[in-house]
């Protein structure tokens, strides 16, 4: 039976309301915040009943590009990649994964945020396949979720009169509201609004065309001269970036009168903050979900985690506290709101940890800060197999590399050596060396840096054989 919906799953944003489990080098969507499996992972596998759903394609960046592919090939799907040269908001993010999925001759798409929690597949799949019924109508569906609480960070759908069987034409989109508005809506019977469309492609950018006829044009142009490389479509840089800016709600979804809407039957939750995690989580009978090894004594209703430092936590109440290797959020959950302004103000002040995790994730495979001082860095660095580090060399600083599983072969000054467990090298500044995993297991490795400058900056590239820029190890 031939798959009647393309799934395009979008793969952007950083997060920062869920700092600082999520970060702009690994956001949440990669991150296991409820069980084993990302998000990502868990939507990806939402969207595998092939007599319902077609091959999905991932809309993201070329940073969180590698990170997308491991997380698909670990589950054994594969995917692909349309690629965003800058970010332009949903609205042109959609609209381009809408003229790819047209150009490919599907019948619909299925555009959903990678970071959301759903539960109930078969309630999920059920309101697909009645969404489906409406796009064939000449619809465009969107999803609404009965309300459980009077939720004030979420935006509400009003239904009007018409029906196609379950499905209810949409009479507004509203703002979100204040709490006792909320309540109010509520009482109307209005849904949440979760975010996620179906559609016929050519509907969305005929409707894109009549109400941001640039954004359109952009859209089409940046697909019609994409690059592609294997399952991989690079958009056109040029033309994407004259898209305006603008999300798929103002620029579409709150203009048209072609909009209708699926009354869930499914749980779900945006997990945008850390108070949507209390409200998703296993609570104990004093109201508190915990995570990871932490020990509370009289708390009352808060979030408590630990990704690694035992955490204990002592007679408070209406707190979220987080505590990873390299920082801690301790706050309180109405003032919760003002996170992502500090998370912010951190990035400003130049705090790598306010955007980046000590471990950070590479085509090639990892590198994790272990250790940092005034003149040394110490990293924990993994490869996967038939992977390479580019040629390159440090003016500032030597590095010692120190095997201690698999195998690495290194090339240095034209010299090639191969590398065993317990096997080092010192790789002296303006050195010009690679390294090479030529095994089929992971090869790990220390590497101890010295010198006087340890950053990235101090990277001279001598050759790339994958034709891209490459960050530096």
């Amino acid at each position: 039976m031939t798959a009647l919906i393309t799934p395009i799953i979008l793969v952007g944003g950083s997060g920062k309301r869920l700092w600082p489990l999520s970060r702009e080098s690994m956001p949440k969507q990669f991150v296991p915040l409820l069980g084993e499996r990302s998000t990502f992972q868990q939507t990806l596998l939402r969207v595998g009943d092939k007599s319902l759903f077609g091959r999905p394609v991932i809309a993201t960046n070329e940073n969180y590009r590698f990170m997308a592919e491991q997380q698909a090939r670990e589950l054994g799907i594969e995917i692909d990649l349309l690629i965003e040269p800058s970010r332009r908001d949903s609205g042109p993010a959609i609209g381009a994964a809408a003229a790819y999925a047209k150009s490919l001759g599907t019948e619909a798409v299925l555009a959903l945020a990678s970071d959301h929690l759903i539960i109930g597949e078969e309630e999920f799949r059920a309101g697909c396949r009645d969404g489906l019924a409406a796009v064939r109508q000449g619809g465009i569906v969107t999803f609404g979720i009965p309300p459980t609480e009077p939720k004030t960070d979420y935006g509400y759908i009003r239904l009007g009169s018409e029906k196609i069987g379950d499905v209810r034409k949409v009479a507004a989109f509203v703002e979100k509201p204040d709490a006792q508005t909320a309540l109010r809506y509520i009482s109307e019977g209005l849904l949440w609004n979760s975010g996620n469309f179906l559609f016929s492609p050519a509907l969305l950018l005929a409707e894109m065309a009549r109400f941001e006829p640039a954004m359109a044009t952009a859209v089409e142009e940046a697909v019609a001269k994409a690059r592609r490389d294997g399952a991989t479509v690079f958009l056109n840089a040029d033309a994407f970036a004259q898209a305006p800016a603008k999300s798929i709600d103002y620029a579409v979804m709150e203009r048209t009168d072609k909009c209708w809407v699926v009354p869930a039957r499914f749980s779900w939750s945006d997990l945008g903050t850390w108070g949507a995690m209390l409200d998703v989580g296993t609570a104990d009978s004093a109201g508190n979900v915990t995570e990871g090894p932490v020990e509370l004594d009289q708390v009352r209703n808060s979030y408590v985690r630990s990704d690694g430092p035992l955490t204990a936590v002592i007679g408070v109440e209406n707190l979220v506290v987080v505590a990873m290797h390299d920082a801690v959020l301790v706050g309180h959950h109405d003032d919760l709101p003002r996170l992502k302004d500090v998370v912010q103000r951190m990035s400003d002040r130049n705090h790598k940890a306010a955007t980046e995790y000590a471990r950070m994730h590479r085509s090639w495979g990892s590198a994790e800060d272990i250790g940092r001082g005034l003149h040394f860095r110490v990293r924990r660095l993994t490869m996967k197999a038939g992977e390479r580090l580019v040629l390159q060399s440090h003016r500032r600083r030597d590095k010692h590399w120190f095997v201690v599983n698999g195998v690495g072969e290194v090339l240095l000054d034209g010299k090639t050596r191969t590398l065993a467990v317990n096997d080092s090298i010192l790789i002296p500044r303006n050195g010009i060396h690679s390294l090479r995993n030529p095994g089929s297991e992971m090869l790990e490795f220390i590497e101890i840096q010295t010198g006087e400058h340890l950053d990235e900056e101090d990277f001279v590239r001598h050759e790339d054989s994958l034709q891209r820029p490459q960050a530096a190890v």
